[in-house]
């Protein structure tokens, strides 16, 4: 079995001062919060995170922060590493790697396409050069363009065995399917991508779920995850349909706009966004107000 065994990891927002700089104090603080609040692992340096906008530096420091807030709990720590150049992806996973996490997570090349054999050795090289670190596969096509396919990732567990899971992250259940019937289940783990697919994706055969929705309803998730694998699934799917439009309306501006906001708003940090995302406008406001009341109908504000 891998040792990364977290089943609810909030894809860690990225708190920042009001001139953009990175607040450390309040990135130790939300750490400490989702780990009070549901989550067994933590995601640094994902999408979420606002990570196309940090510095290698900020990455590194981000997670010797998160390590250090974190150290004293029963939490996993991932970091995102990776990128469309098979190079710099085997240095920075290298670097990461030496901070001491328990899981990369490589994003499928994105813009330059690769065919399935390129996804193969990108994913190879980088596995090979971090031998003894576990590596998960950020399968997004919506991002990547292309995805990877079961039977790459099934070649690539058995040429690698530290490669030892995927994050799925599009609505596609047969794919799911395929790559929970293809791999070992007990060897080779799947978490979903999409906060509103976890239920489905779990019925599947998927592990877990790296979520957004966790920074702001970490306790009804675990309890989701929890009722479905000790076979009730009335009660996880009726814990589904309670999250499903807070799960959608997390997503009707580019991410990490809303759930950063509704971060804000709830006093965990300043509401600050790194260009090219902006800060919401009055219109848009309006409609995070009413997420953050029907938030609170489920998840009553604990900070």
């Amino acid at each position: 079995m891998p040792n990364f065994t977290a089943e609810l990891i909030p894809a860690m927002v990225t708190p920042f001062n009001p001139d953009g700089s990175i607040d450390y104090d309040k990135v130790k603080a939300l750490a400490v919060y989702l780990t009070d609040n549901g989550c067994d692992g933590l995601l640094v340096n994902g999408t979420t995170g606002e990570s196309p906008t940090l510095s290698f530096d900020e990455k590194m420091e981000l997670v010797r922060t998160v390590k250090a807030a974190a150290a004293h709990r029963n939490v996993k720590i991932m970091t995102g590493a990776g990128g469309n150049n098979t190079a710099i992806a085997i240095d920075e996973a290298k670097e990461m790697a030496a901070l001491g996490v328990d899981a990369l997570l490589v994003v499928v090349p994105y813009y330059n396409k690769p065919s399935q054999r390129g996804m193969f050795e990108h994913f190879r090289q980088v596995a090979q050069a971090v031998p003894d670190t576990e590596i998960i596969i950020y399968n997004i096509p919506s991002r990547s363009v292309v995805r990877m396919e079961a039977d790459t990732m099934k070649k690539l567990h058995d040429a690698c065995p530290n490669i030892i899971g995927a994050k799925q992250s599009y609505p596609d259940m047969d794919a799911v399917s395929e790559i929970t019937a293809l791999l070992p289940q007990d060897d080779f783990f799947v978490w979903c991508g999409d906060d509103t697919l976890s239920l489905p994706m779990l019925a599947c055969g998927a592990y877990g779920t790296i979520s957004v929705l966790a920074h702001l309803a970490g306790n009804p998730l675990r309890e989701l995850i929890q009722a479905f694998k000790q076979g009730k699934p009335q009660q996880a799917l009726a814990i589904h349909h309670k999250l499903l439009h807070m799960g959608q309306e997390l997503f009707f501006l580019p991410n990490p706009t809303v759930v950063k906001t509704c971060l804000a708003k709830r006093g965990h940090m300043g509401p600050t966004l790194r260009a090219p995302m902006l800060e919401p406008d009055a219109n848009e406001m309006v409609r995070i107000q009413r997420l953050l009341d029907e938030l609170n109908t489920l998840a009553p504000q604990a900070v």
